[in-house]
Formats: C-alpha cells, sequence, structure tokens
C-alpha cells in the first residue's frame, strides 16, 4: 500500500492542478461579459443554481430561473428583488423534453434573446448495479444527462441567433454541469456516474463542433467536487449498498454530507469565472483536482491508488480516546 503512495505522490508533482493556469480575470472583467445579457438556469430553487441565479443578478444579468419545486424558485426569486434585472420563474420538470422546449421558447419571448443556458439540475443515487432498478437508473438518466440535453438543444439555437443578430458584440455560452464522478467512477454509484461521465461526452463533442462552427458560442463542462448543496438530503438509494460494506438511511446521508465542504456561492462564481474565459473544462474543489489528477497518472489503477490513501488516511488519522466514566 505504501509503495502505491509513494508513487502517486511522486507522479502527482507535477499534475495537480491546484493553481490556474487559465487567465484569470477580476470582478469587473466577469460582470462586464454578464451584464445586460440574458441567463436561464435550471435548478435554480437552492444549492449552486441559486447562487449562480444572485451572482448574475447582481452583475446586472437577467435571469429565466427554473426547478421543480415552486416554492424554493420562488424564495430565489425574491432573493434578487431588489437588483435591477428582470426575472423569471417557471416550475420546470428538466426531464420532460417538450416542456423544456416550452420553457426555452417563454424565454426567448420575454426576453427577446438569451445568451446562456447554465444545466445545473442534477439527482443522486445510491446503488448497486445489481440492485438498482431500471426505473431507478432511468430517473437519474432522465434528469441528469437528458436533462442537459434537451436544455442544449432548445436552447443552442435561440443563442446562436442571439448572437448572430446582436450588434453589440453579446457572447453566447452553455454551461453544462458534469461531477468529479465524470472524472472517476464510484462504488454505489454506477446511475450517477453514467449520467455525468454522459454529460461530460456530450459537452466536450458539443464544444468542439461550436469552435469548427466559429459561430460565437462556446460550451463548458463543469466537474464540482463536494459542494455544500440538498443533493444528499435528496437523495434515492436502496440496501443493496449493504452487499459493499456501506450504510443506507440517516447514516449514509450524514455521511454523504460530510463529502460536501466547498461553499455553493464560491462554486458559483468559480462557474461564472469559467464561462467568462472560455474554459472547456472546470474543476471545483481541492478534492475534484486531486482526484482528476490522480486518474490521469493511473488510468487504469486509480480506484486501488484511491483506496490505499483512504486506508493510509484513516491510519494516520488521530484516534479519538473516549473519556472513561468514573464510579462514585
Amino acid at each position: 500500500m505504501l509503495n502505491h503512495v509513494t508513487a502517486m505522490a511522486t507522479s502527482l508533482r507535477q499534475h495537480l492542478p491546484f493553481s490556474s493556469n487559465h487567465t484569470s480575470l477580476d470582478d469587473s472583467d466577469v460582470a462586464s461579459y454578464y451584464r445586460n445579457h440574458v441567463a436561464a438556469v435550471t435548478g435554480a430553487g437552492s444549492g449552486m443554481g441559486r447562487e449562480l441565479a444572485i451572482h448574475l443578478a447582481k452583475m446586472g444579468c437577467h435571469v429565466a430561473l427554473s426547478d421543480i419545486n415552486p416554492e424554493q424558485l420562488a424564495a430565489t426569486k425574491q432573493l434578487l428583488a431588489n437588483y435591477d434585472v428582470n426575472v423569471t420563474m417557471t416550475v420546470l420538470d428538466v426531464s420532460d423534453n417538450k416542456a423544456v422546449e416550452a420553457w426555452a421558447d417563454s424565454v426567448m419571448s420575454d426576453y427577446g434573446k438569451v445568451n446562456f443556458i447554465f444545466n445545473n439540475a442534477g439527482v443522486a443515487l445510491y446503488s448497486t448495479v445489481e440492485g438498482s432498478s431500471i426505473s431507478e437508473l432511468e430517473w437519474v438518466m432522465n434528469i441528469n444527462f437528458w436533462g442537459v440535453v434537451y436544455g442544449t438543444k432548445a436552447f443552442l439555437p435561440l443563442i446562436k441567433n442571439s448572437v448572430k443578430q446582436s450588434q453589440f458584440g453579446e457572447h453566447g455560452h452553455i454551461i453544462n454541469i458534469s461531477s468529479l464522478f465524470g472524472l472517476t467512477a464510484q462504488p454505489s454509484q454506477s446511475a450517477y456516474n453514467s449520467s455525468k461521465f454522459a454529460v461530460r461526452g456530450f459537452t466536450e463533442s458539443l464544444r468542439q463542433e461550436l469552435n469548427i462552427q466559429n459561430c460565437g458560442v462556446s460550451a463548458t463542462c463543469i466537474h464540482p467536487g463536494g459542494i455544500k448543496t440538498n443533493i444528499a438530503n435528496s437523495a434515492r438509494g436502496n440496501e443493496s449498498i449493504h452487499d459493499i460494506g456501506m450504510s443506507t438511511g440517516p447514516k449514509a446521508i450524514r455521511s454523504f454530507n460530510k463529502f460536501l465542504k466547498f461553499d455553493a456561492n464560491e462554486a458559483a462564481w468559480i462557474i461564472l469565472q469559467a464561462a467568462a474565459t472560455n474554459q472547456q473544462r472546470c474543476l471545483i474543489g481541492n478534492d475534484a483536482k486531486m482526484i482528476d489528477a490522480i486518474q490521469r497518472v493511473f488510468p487504469s489503477h486509480y480506484s486501488q491508488v484511491l483506496n490505499d490513501f483512504h486506508q493510509l488516511s484513516r491510519k494516520l488519522k488521530p484516534r479519538r480516546h473516549k473519556k472513561l466514566k468514573t464510579v462514585e
């Protein structure tokens, strides 16, 4: 095990991307990229979607919000009430293609243009491959992957046309949220991995096509690590993961939430910077950057390396000694 960890540390020295090589922009430069533009955001009722909406509104970008939860969506809209931008909201199930198309048409009707689509809505499922039902797999794929496809397909021609018709050099961008789990696979996450790997492939292919077309529109794939959102609390799962030594129920949710450490507000700002600097791929959090680097160095053996690293870190972790109770 130590041999694996030593090899990993040596090999990763020149591969860890903890400092970005991309051109950085200050706040005013990022704001000018979005000011007086129109952005559509899915999953805007909470988490990164809500924080994206807030940042965009602060920068003077008009926002069209959507979410499947009407109460949370209304709460987000209320948070934007004091900003001098137009805000619309639509209760939306992103797995419904016709509904997404109708939403895109309404955004165009309301604003006369649209520049950005943030395909952010997502769900999680914990289950073994053997233990997951087809309906559970379809639930994850319909939202995490097909929701991104539907959003991209509905908004892309509208964004391209908005940029083409503009006389003021407006920007156009598609921002699709993949995951750290779109870079490496994990046990109990086969459905989630599948959906996020698919988003990655879809978005990277799209970006290449847009570059060839030179149409003024681009695409960025986002790979967040553990972000503090409600995804753990709303995740579905089943007891099949007991077969691989994992827990379900409240204990599983607590364990999942411990992994979610990165602030959603900061994550949203990093996403906005990534689009403004036209990054192809954006990793958020040191966990995402570390695991991405491990996968690059050990493409066929990263799971074993990660397991060895995890075991070593547990052994090196200071043990908490229980206080002895005294009997009086």
